[in-house]
């Protein structure tokens, strides 16, 4: 990080200007933000994400319900849009006809995935389904949302690194800016009687 190379104006030195120690006051700070504040934010933003997700998990666990359905018959064409885990499986299920009884009791039937190489009727399969019977998406487990809250927090640290970087680059670029506007009008003095004999005296 070019923060760091900015330590280095702290170092006394006849020619160093005023605008050099503002750079190291400046390179100074950024590397404390991003050392301190950055790790503190994606600890926090992590935790948030954590508790988050974890309470998803126990809502998912006490809604979603896995069930057994049989095989009526098999289906041609392609998987069924109702099912919503068609996408994650196409390739290793086929689409069949199937009766479940739903978790309140009442009779289901429709078109399922089956993971199944052939299935035939009276063959059993897995699906999870709301309270009321109708299919849904596997509920979200602890360590998946664990991963989850672990790359929030991560990026939640980057982006604060990333931010308080651009912050010190913007700084130092606008007081680069001043400094050769400042040259320029000291230049703009001297110019007109640069070269001249007596120049200065």
């Amino acid at each position: 990080m070019r923060a760091i190379s900015g330590l280095w104006r702290w170092r006394r030195n006849p020619l160093r200007r005023a605008t050099d120690l503002a750079e190291a006051w400046l390179a100074l700070v950024a590397l404390v933000l991003v050392a301190v504040a950055a790790p503190a934010i994606g600890s926090l933003a992590g935790a948030a994400a954590a508790d988050s997700l974890q309470h998803t998990v126990r809502e998912q666990r006490h809604s979603r319900h896995l069930v057994t359905a049989t095989v009526v018959r098999r289906l041609g064409g392609a998987p069924a849009e109702s099912d919503p885990d068609t996408s994650a499986a196409h390739d290793s299920g086929r689409r069949v006809l199937a009766d479940w009884t739903a978790p309140d009791g009442t009779a289901r039937h429709g078109a399922v995935l089956a993971r199944l190489r052939s299935p035939r009727p009276g063959d059993h399969v897995s699906l999870w389904t709301d309270s009321h019977g109708r299919m849904t998406t596997r509920p979200l487990d602890s360590p998946t949302a664990t991963t989850h809250a672990v790359l929030a927090g991560l990026g939640a640290a980057l982006l604060t690194a990333g931010l308080v970087e651009a912050g010190r680059r913007l700084v130092v670029w606008r007081m680069v800016r001043r400094r050769y506007a400042c040259w320029d009008r000291a230049w703009d003095r001297a110019g007109p009687d640069w070269g001249k004999a007596g120049t200065g005296s």
